[in-house]
């Protein structure tokens, strides 16, 4: 079965959506290899997070936008990396107004990020899979925002104050699955 399916991606012997989601796969390759490379050269030393700036205000920036959208208020936004004991934090965005109804989505808004590099690999890949001069400028710009898009684990902290909606969200997944159908 894996045999198959590896071989219909590589070959392209499926739909065509499926050969343009190969092709952007391929094409966003470089980026994730670079993030992880700048993920390992900032941990050594301060000087590499400059390579993770794009990122970190795109993170910064969904926290400040959702947050703006959804009412929680944001008061404070700062890109500038700061020492917090043992780590670095590359960037900051306070919200006074945390609610159940908005911590989740203004908590996880980084995840919005991803949405970045898939239009950018479909924007590039929709001629077929071709590589270009400015492609090498494109991966040094869409690889932080591999590292961006995750939460933080204090974005995880706040997004637990929507516990309201996973009780809500369960409510209605047993309701449809018990009693609907």
């Amino acid at each position: 079965m894996a045999a198959q399916f590896a071989a219909q991606f590589l070959d392209c012997q499926s739909t065509a959506a499926s050969c343009q989601l190969r092709d952007a796969a391929i094409y966003l390759a470089p980026s994730v290899l670079l993030a992880a490379l700048f993920r390992f050269l900032s941990n050594y030393h301060p000087v590499f997070f400059v390579f993770r700036l794009a990122g970190t205000i795109c993170h910064e920036l969904a926290h400040l936008t959702v947050g703006m959208l959804t009412g929680a208020s944001p008061q404070s936004f700062s890109v500038i990396p700061r020492r917090k004991g043992k780590f670095w934090q590359l960037g900051a965005v306070t919200l006074t107004n945390i609610r159940w109804y908005n911590a989740a989505p203004a908590a996880l808004a980084p995840l919005l990020i991803v949405s970045i590099p898939a239009a950018v690999a479909y924007w590039r890949t929709q001629g077929g899979l071709h590589f270009e001069v400015i492609d090498i400028g494109l991966a040094f710009l869409l690889a932080p925002q591999f590292l961006s898009c995750l939460p933080s684990v204090a974005d995880w902290k706040i997004a637990l104050r929507s516990w309201p909606y996973l009780l809500l969200g369960g409510g209605l997944w047993w309701l449809w699955h018990s009693i609907l159908q």
